[in-house]
């Protein structure tokens, strides 16, 4: 290259060098002109991990060494310059910092070799008094721009290795799960909000695949009375729930022990109870006789705190109080929450925060309340939220807190929409994440076909509250029907209205208000005196399927972006139990682990009850039925409905006042072998027995009606087993047990499977094996699990003798010789006679006339 042509380029460097730092220059100049301070900055740039593996993240993290002097401050225009292997350039960014001064950012490359990085830092200004960070000329100090010294990313083929994770449990598991067991998440669901009469979703649960009974326990008086006849105790139904409200937090059943009538001027409790064990951890009175209404798990996530905060609440009027989940001891109290006819809640916000909105439809306005927004329950008062960056602790120990003039997230006006006069709100309006729909129809409110069906939605989006969605009146079907707002999801981008004449559902897109399917396929007339009711209607939107039963008992199954029916399930009555229906009246009670699960209940059945009421189980995608048990666990209408966590259903049984809890149970086995030490070429018999020791098998009563243990049984026997061995009906004929395997470790070391059988119903197995080498043995008994149970295994051992042989004397060999022939002899001699006698006696014959 020339002199002249390196002289341009040289002249061209020099000029964009200038242009790039003169900015800065001129502006240390001018800083220190007008007195204003500079300050040299520090970038920093790394990655990890680092060397990657090509197509792996890398965490980039960079800024500068300065911090800030307010939480809500942040370094802005941050950019990372990445120069590829092959020569290329990337620019990521531009970036904010937190108030530490530092950010990150995940990256992928796509090449293998060297990377180069670095961070560069544009110089700006920031006022310590106001927290003012700017590029213009404002505050009094100025920091500098800088850039960081090359930094190398190494990318490699092969990729690197993380963390491997903790397998999920095969054996039986108990709480507390070990928080390095992160992939547990997907087993260990909590349920919070009660049973209400409302079906569930809850995804994060190994779903139980056998009515298999871990343990059960007496909640009141229940079953047979005994003094009049075949009439039951009171049950707890139609008002009177038992079971009503009870919830699961980390493996931990919390239920109230007394029924909802009578308040706080009777003696009421709490329980805690172990979900796994069915040992009652605490029974407390709390406060003034309160009730158990929800659970709650907040994510507390600040600068200064992260953690998960567990409790359950009680609620009198517009006083709530939590309680920790642990003790039962009383943490905080809000009083003057907002309840009134206009309210919802709670629900949860995403990290679990408690939330109630108010929507006033005759005044217009709307608001959110947060349990969270409330800055007297902070260790530090002046951080309020909503902020994206915030240092407070939660610290709500021992306080009192009016929630009427804090909590609340923003009250905005709302348009004017139609509504269903005389009608409770919260049968009109349904509330999402992110918006609410609403209409001017319900269940309850007598319509023609003068009356139009107006549907609207209102946002409650952040930075969308208060506007208006759609406002659509719809070509509603002719024939004076009753409709309601239904099922919705917001998944799935649909809401539904149902007709009560016809059992019929109609779909339509959640943000225009379009109708996009319907009529749905009937379900049976039974249906419509539970398809609209506000606490009657068992419906539930799971993996983006409709799921709706009721009175007439059939559960039916709709693709909610097309109303396509996809199938349906009855639950028949085959012993004609009920009097007005050859099907069971039904309700959903949740899903989970993609099944789905529901049982019989009514609202004010008559005593004696009907007998056989089904439980079902069934897979959420085909309808196929996975288990039933009929007679087990007779459900309640209005007094508290199944419930799940941990993987493990508990559920109260109308039929005889007791809580059960469904799941896999552990088991146990023993093995012996006879004789345990054998010659070469004899065989052995293998024996044992294996028992299912799950909690409830402990009992004394259990322990009595089955002194040696009870038995492992079956999947496919497990439903008539259960109500032999928990309901005390007759045992069952026809009982299978499970396949033991059957291993040895051989003299040589050898691990092999030798042959396999099946305990029977008394879980008692045997087998008989010819060893085929000599030496010591090790036996291997094991079960491999089932859909009931964890696998268990036994071991014993026995020895294999070699025979051998005992050399014969001389002189014993030359007797035993001489005494054979001597047998030879007189053998011959006899049969010599027997030839002479032959013939004599043919000479004779012959000489006769």
């Amino acid at each position: 290259m020339s002199k002249k042509i390196k002289s341009k380029y040289f002249l061209i460097a020099s000029i964009l060098i200038i242009l790039v730092i003169l900015p800065s220059i001129l502006t240390t100049i001018t800083a220190q002109s007008t007195g204003y301070k500079t300050k040299t900055t520090y970038p920093v740039i790394g990655a990890m991990p680092n060397p990657i593996g090509v197509g792996q993240e890398t965490l980039i993290w960079l800024g500068i060494s300065d911090s800030l002097a307010f939480q809500s401050d942040g370094w802005a225009g941050l950019t990372v310059l990445v120069m590829k292997p092959d020569g290329t350039n990337d620019t990521l960014g531009p970036f904010r910092t937190d108030s530490t001064g530092g950010t990150g950012t995940v990256y992928i490359p796509d090449q293998v070799g060297n990377y180069t990085l670095q961070t560069h830092f544009p110089g700006q200004w920031y006022n310590w008094t106001s927290g003012t960070v700017d590029t213009a000329r404002k505050g009094d100090f100025w920091y500098e721009e800088s850039l960081t010294s090359p930094y190398t990313l190494v990318v490699t083929e092969q990729p690197v290795q993380y963390y491997p994770g903790v397998p999920l449990p095969s054996e039986y598991w108990s709480r507390p799960i070990d928080a390095q067991s992160r992939e547990w998440s997907s087993i260990a669901g909590n349920w919070l909000k009660g049973t209400n009469g409302m079906a569930q979703y809850h995804p994060d649960n190994n779903a139980p695949e056998t009515a298999h009974i871990l343990w059960a326990k007496s909640l009141t008086y229940g079953g047979l009375s005994g003094s009049y006849g075949s009439v039951a105790y009171e049950l707890g139904d139609a008002y009177e729930g038992k079971f009503f409200g009870s919830v699961i937090i980390d493996g931990i059943l919390f239920y109230n022990r007394d029924r909802t009538t009578g308040g706080s001027t009777t003696e009421q409790q709490v329980v805690a109870e172990d979900l796994h064990l069915g040992t009652e951890l605490w029974a407390r009175t709390l406060g003034n006789n309160e009730r158990l209404a929800f659970g709650q798990m907040l994510y507390w996530d600040t600068y200064n705190m992260h953690g998960v905060f567990p409790y359950i609440w009680t609620t009198t009027g517009t006083t709530w109080k939590a309680y920790d989940a642990y003790t039962g001891r009383l943490i905080y109290t809000m009083t003057d929450v907002p309840s009134d006819a206009n309210v919802y809640g709670p629900t949860y916000g995403p990290h679990g925060e408690i939330l109630r909105l108010t929507v006033n439809l005759n005044s217009g306005w709307m608001s959110l309340w947060n349990s969270s927004n409330i800055p007297q329950l902070y260790g530090n008062t002046q951080y309020v939220l909503p902020t994206e960056y915030f240092y407070g602790s939660w610290r709500p120990e021992g306080k009192t807190v009016n929630a009427s003039t804090t909590g609340y997230m923003w009250n905005v006006t709302i348009p004017e929409v139609p509504t269903a006069p005389d009608v409770a709100i919260t049968r009109t309006v349904l509330v999402l994440e992110d918006r609410i729909v609403g209409s001017n129809v319900a269940w309850d409110k007598l319509r023609t076909d003068s009356d139009p069906v107006v549907m609207w939605a209102i946002s409650t989006k952040d930075g969308q509250e208060g506007i208006l969605l759609f406002n659509r009146t719809w070509n509603a079907p002719s024939g004076d029907l009753t409709f309601a707002l239904g099922p919705i999801s917001l998944d799935d981008g649909v809401f539904t209205v149902s007709a009560k004449e016809t059992r019929q559902y109609y779909g339509f897109n959640i943000d225009t208000g379009e109708q996009i399917w319907g009529p749905s396929k009937a379900s049976p007339y039974l249906d419509m005196y539970t398809i609209q009711h506000s606490s009657w209607a068992r419906e539930l939107v799971a993996n983006g399927t409709l799921f709706t039963a009721g009175y007439a008992g059939t559960l039916n199954a709709y693709d909610i972006k097309t109303g396509q029916h996809l199938w349906s399930y009855d639950a028949a009555d085959i012993y004609s139990e009920i009097l007005w229906s050859n099907s069971w009246p039904m309700q959903i009670l949740l899903a989970a682990d993609g099944k789905i699960y529901y049982s019989h209940a009514e609202h004010s059945p008559v005593n004696p009850y009907p007998r056989g009421s089904p439980f079902i189980c069934l897979n959420m995608s085909t309808g196929k039925e996975i288990w039933r048990i009929d007679g087990a666990f007779r459900g309640s209408w209005s007094g508290g409905d199944s419930i799940i966590g941990d993987s493990i259903i508990a559920t109260y049984d109308t039929y005889d006042g007791q809580i059960y809890a469904i799941g896999k149970g552990p088991t146990e086995m023993s093995v012996t072998v006879d004789p345990v030490s054998i010659d070469t070429g004899k065989s052995i018999v293998i024996r044992g027995d294996i028992k299912d020791i799950s909690p409830g098998t402990q009992s004394e009563d259990m322990k009595l009606r089955f002194p040696k243990g009870v038995p492992v049984i079956s999947d496919a026997s497990m439903s008539s087993w259960m109500l032999y061995a928990y309901k005390q009906f007759a045992k069952p004929t026809n009982a299978t047990g499970v396949t033991i395997i059957l291993s040895v470790v051989d003299s040589n070391g050898n691990y092999r499977e030798i042959g396999s059988t099946t305990s029977d119903a008394d879980g008692f197995f045997n087998y008989k094996w010819l060893p085929d080498i000599d030496g010591q043995y090790q036996l291997y008994a094991s079960f491999t699990g089932s859909a009931a149970f964890y696998p268990c295994h036994a071991v014993t051992s026995f020895n294999v003798e070699p025979t051998t042989s005992t050399p014969i004397p001389t002189q014993e060999l030359i007797s035993t010789a001489a005494d054979n022939y001597l047998l030879l002899g007189i053998i011959a001699i006899i049969i010599a006679i027997a030839i002479v006698g032959a013939l004599l006696a043919l000479l004779v014959t012959r000489k006769r006339p």
